[in-house]
Parts: C-alpha cells; sequence; structure tokens
C-alpha cells in the first residue's frame, strides 16, 4: 500500500547523451520545487549521526524513459487531466537564455523535441499516464 496521496515521476529522453539529460533533469527539479514547494513534495532533514543535516524528499521519486514523441503525448494527457508538469526541451540548449528564449518562441510545438517531463499528482492518474515506460537504468 502506498503511503504518499501523490506520485513524482520524471520521464527523459533515453536518446539524449547522459550530461546533457542530467542538465534537463536538474533544470527540471529546480522549477518543478519552486512550484510545488516544500510541503507537497514532503522534504525532510536526515540527520546523520554527527549531527549533519541532509534535506530530501521523503517521497520516492521515480525516473522513467521514452523518446521525444512519447514524452509529447504524456505531456498533452497530463495537460487534459490538469496534472502539474515541468518539461524540458531541445531549445533550451546552448548559446545564451536569452537566445534559447527567442529560439523556443520560433518553434512549433509539433517541432519540439522533448528532454523530459516531470509530473507531481494523485498517485493513480500519474501511474495510469506513466505505466507503459520503463525504468530508467
Amino acid at each position: 500500500m502506498n503511503t504518499f496521496s501523490n506520485k513524482l515521476v520524471a520521464v527523459m529522453n533515453e536518446k539524449i547523451e547522459p550530461g546533457v539529460i542530467m542538465n534537463a533533469l536538474a533544470h527540471m527539479c529546480i522549477a518543478f520545487g519552486s512550484e510545488i514547494g516544500k510541503e507537497p513534495l514532503h522534504l525532510t532533514p536526515y540527520v546523520d549521526a554527527n549531527e549533519g543535516g541532509h534535506l530530501s524528499s521523503k517521497m520516492p521519486f521515480i525516473i522513467l524513459k521514452a523518446n521525444s514523441n512519447k514524452i509529447r503525448g504524456l505531456r498533452q494527457a497530463a495537460l487534459e487531466l490538469g496534472i502539474p508538469f515541468i518539461d524540458f526541451i531541445h531549445t533550451m540548449t546552448g548559446d545564451t537564455y536569452k537566445e534559447q528564449l527567442e529560439r523556443t518562441k520560433q518553434t512549433k510545438e509539433a517541432e519540439l523535441i522533448y528532454y523530459g517531463i516531470v509530473l507531481f499528482g494523485e498517485w493513480e492518474k500519474v501511474s495510469e499516464l506513466t505505466k507503459k515506460f520503463s525504468l530508467w537504468k
């Protein structure tokens, strides 16, 4: 039996090289954490034997893999169901952030390459949307 009412899942594009995909995941987590906040994400101080603090979530954070088109479809389904998400697309890399913003503005959604998406929502709904994806190994 699950002890959390919400589920936190990232689905990452398996075709993107490791350094770039980790950067995309980091950016999504920063954005999502600021949007959702400490309480819903169950951020908890883990204290070691030397009284050192290590802040982390006590929720599981599941990392799955898919290709860009599957992530696009997952994003659309999340939109339709009102499930909060943050995504990361290819126009968000390279150059300066100003050039990234301009490149994104000039790119149609159908042409975007999705590097990943992070979802946070009702456990059963998120599970249903992500059940066909494989674990990232």
